[in-house]
């Protein structure tokens, strides 16, 4: 029982970042449309800008909390006004192969100016420590990790469905002529929206510096578990991606501890699950003909 209990939390550890990472990849599809494949190298990025900052300018981890999102924004903001904006009347395709070069290019640059090894990175004071709870023996900092990323995706969720803001940003991406109608600037809140979602990326990047290998490569496995994730939770809905996020973590929690290496085989049995039940996902809705 106490194992059981261990896999558990260790799982709830795991979901709270899977739910940070994967709710970026949600804003940006519920409301641009955009499948933004490059949210893996922007993970990535928001990491190795972490290490950088830490290396080259001594800001450490609270300070990168704060402005690696800020300056991923602004890559967001970037990426969107100079090549997303154009395909997004066309076909989704489109961007999806966009955002997949953009992936390609950016693994390769990191390459080329960093190398391949992993740079270094240190737990921050305060959060080394373990707790200790019985026989149920945790890290500080995973513990922090999961509730900071709790604390995020409740109050992005709050900020889009209960705030003013949130509705004019849901309404113009869903029925913008009648948004254009009511005076309603529809192209000025589909950039923030974009860099907003690439900034939680980030964010989820500096949050994973201490306790993952930080290389070019990072993002590349870690971006198919967070398709995984929106299509489990339902493609575009905030609350899907933060439950299915917390699923996965426990999923594979549960599979390293009791079946070893097939725990993210475990993670796409779920997902194929899910998909033959109900296709739209768990929070998904049938998109109309």
């Amino acid at each position: 029982m106490s194992q059981f209990l261990q896999y558990t939390l260790q799982g709830l550890a795991a979901g709270g970042f899977y739910a940070l990472a994967a709710l970026g990849l949600a804003v940006i599809f519920g409301v641009l449309g955009v499948v933004n494949f490059s949210h893996g190298a922007c993970y990535m990025l928001g990491a190795m800008a972490s290490a950088l900052l830490l290396k080259n300018l001594d800001l450490g981890f609270w300070p990168a909390l704060v402005v690696v999102p800020l300056l991923m924004f602004v890559f967001g903001v970037v990426i969107e006004r100079l090549f997303v904006q154009w395909l997004l009347k066309l076909d989704p395709l489109y961007n999806f192969l966009l955002t997949f070069g953009l992936t390609l290019f950016t693994v390769d640059l990191m390459k080329r100016l960093y190398g391949v090894s992993s740079q270094p990175y240190e737990v921050p004071a305060g959060l080394r420590g373990r707790l200790s709870l019985g026989s149920v023996d945790l890290s500080s900092y995973q513990l922090f990790a999961a509730a900071f990323s709790l604390l995020v995706c409740a109050v992005v969720w709050l900020v889009l469905t209960k705030t003013r803001v949130g509705m004019i940003v849901r309404a113009s991406t869903e029925d913008a002529e009648r948004s254009r109608a009511l005076g309603i600037n529809v192209a000025r809140w589909v950039t923030p929206v974009f860099g907003f979602g690439i900034a939680l990326a980030g964010l989820s990047g500096v949050l994973a510096a201490p306790y993952r290998a930080i290389n070019a490569d990072m993002g590349s496995n870690f971006v198919i578990i967070l398709f995984a994730i929106v299509v489990i939770g339902g493609l575009g809905s905030i609350l899907g991606a933060v439950v299915a996020g917390f699923l996965v973590g426990l999923v594979e929690a549960y599979g390293q501890g009791y079946y070893g290496q097939i725990s993210q085989v475990l993670i796409f049995v779920l997902m194929a699950l899910v998909v033959l039940v109900r296709p739209s996902g768990l929070f998904g809705r049938e998109e109309s003909a």
